[in-house]
């Protein structure tokens, strides 16, 4: 494989470079809408291929039979091996998904940062000892499933395969990544990776193939024993059906509708950082995004002129030119992204939805949306429902804090949540209150890597991120020795 803007780009499987049984995909520049590169399609036979790499080399047990230290210390390589190759990963993600560069670079960084801390925590699965009285020594032990399938969402497609696959590997797993049609390119980088840091054939396969073929493949296969899926409601419950034909455990991130609940006491020339982050981060392309801000009546009128005035101040335009870390966005993922976004905002707006900024698709070539307020929102419409993945914020009002928490919580969705108040025992009666796997106080995205994340209701179940993560990929067996020969 070339540059990084070669013209075709072929699949990882068993440790070489192969073409995909379904042909060619064309992917293109959301910015501007011309093709980009063309991507190797992975067919049935092309995932079966790159399951038995994965089963031969964990029966082998090349990979999981290592000393933890030491797989540890390959997969640690693997994130500076995408740091020291960042000034050409970087530009190949902004220009297959659309996000400026220096958001790119901030992805790029992200990645890594998951190779380094799962890296580390390899050698800190340990098992513990029972006491069952003195005839007895009984321990356990964790284990590996062996073949771990991650089917990877394509709004973040390199922070979210090294998100999976990190710690699928640091606690000795054999992996197949299905990268997303959209946004395949960038994820190349994980077999370059694999082959540079010397980890053994099989151990990282990655294919990219569409949804009804590829994934379902992946996901019904016999000899997969572990699944990990980001991406919408429906997908994740024909995953998960298929999983369970064969009985097999899934991690389902499914997406959210996350509310910050904004009191009458909070910070709101501060909170305009939050929205920043919250909602127009990556084109609003985000699952765990601020796409509602639920705050108090007395307060509604400053923060849509706030959240309006954020909206108008940003620069939209191709991420490419946009370097350097500012008031900027660039385009969705596609145009039919973008459309139905729009058409959402339309939806609201003759619902009785007022458009405080934005809206509307810029008058310009590329999947660009203008960053979009919406105001008037009442519970119950279905901008204030469904996910939109766009940069949209629906403004919503409360009196009560009641009131407040059974707004946050009348969605199926339960990712993540965050409360906006100079008051402590009013933040954590409403973090207790809130549905969601995690909840903010006073800073949207406040944690890392370190912290776990998941969801509640149709937001899926597993929690990836921090230590919680591990116990995705691993199994506990016990051992229990009768001493002194058979009874």
């Amino acid at each position: 494989m070339a540059s990084p803007l070669a013209p075709y780009w072929q699949n990882h499987v068993a440790g070489a470079w192969i073409d995909g049984g379904a042909g060619r995909i064309v992917v293109s520049d959301p910015a501007n809408g011309e093709p980009l590169a063309e991507q190797a399609l992975a067919d049935a036979a092309d995932v079966d291929h790159a399951v038995m790499a994965a089963r031969a080399l964990h029966l082998s047990g090349a990979w999981f039979g290592l000393r933890p230290v030491e797989r540890g210390r390959m997969v640690r390589a693997i994130g500076q091996y995408l740091l020291d190759h960042a000034e050409e990963i970087a530009p190949l993600l902004t220009r297959e998904q659309g996000k400026p560069l220096w958001e790119a670079h901030v992805e790029v960084a992200g990645a890594a940062r998951y190779f380094e801390y799962y890296g580390n925590q390899a050698e800190t699965l340990e098992g513990r000892s029972i006491p069952l009285g003195a005839d007895y020594i009984d321990f356990t032990a964790y284990e590996p499933y062996g073949v771990s399938a991650q089917i990877i969402p394509w709004n973040y497609p390199l922070e979210m395969t090294a998100r999976s696959l990190s710690a699928a590997l640091a606690t000795g797993n054999a992996c197949v990544v299905k990268s997303p049609e959209l946004t395949p390119l960038s994820s190349a980088w994980f077999g370059r990776a694999a082959e540079a840091v010397g980890l053994p054939a099989g151990a990282v396969n990655v294919v990219c193939g569409t949804g009804p073929e590829a994934g379902a493949a992946l996901a019904a296969h016999p000899h997969v024993n572990q699944i990990v899926f980001t991406g919408s409601v429906p997908t994740g419950i024909s995953i998960a059906t298929a999983a369970a034909r064969t009985i097999v455990p899934c991690v389902l991130e499914l997406g959210g509708k996350s509310a910050a609940i904004v009191h009458d006491d909070a910070d709101l020339e501060a909170f305009e950082s939050d929205l920043r982050w919250g909602i127009f981060f990556n084109a609003g392309q985000v699952c765990s995004a601020m796409s509602r801000v639920i705050v108090h009546e007395s307060r509604k009128a400053e923060l849509v002129e706030r959240a309006a005035a954020l909206a108008r101040s940003l620069s939209v335009g191709p991420g490419i030119e946009r370097p350097e870390f500012g008031a900027n966005m660039g385009a969705m993922v596609s145009e039919a992204q973008r459309d139905r976004a729009e058409a959402m905002v339309a939806e609201a707006v003759a619902a009785g939805a007022r458009l405080a900024a934005g809206g509307h698709k810029l008058n310009r070539p590329g999947a660009f949306l203008e960053p979009t307020v919406l105001t008037g929102v009442s519970p119950d419409m279905r901008i204030a429902q469904d996910e939109v993945f766009a940069p949209v914020l629906s403004v919503l009002s409360f009196r009560t804090e009641a009131e407040a928490i059974e707004i946050a919580n009348g969605t199926p969705y339960g990712l993540v949540g965050g409360v906006f108040t100079r008051d402590i025992d009013r933040a954590m009666r409403a973090a207790r209150a809130m549905r969601a796997g995690q909840v903010f106080v006073n800073e949207w995205y406040a944690g890392g890597v370190e912290t776990p994340f998941g969801g509640y209701g149709k937001s899926g179940y597993g929690r990836e991120k921090g230590r919680e993560a591990l116990w995705n990929y691993v199994q506990t067996k016990n051992v229990a020795i009768r001493l002194g020969g058979t009874a």
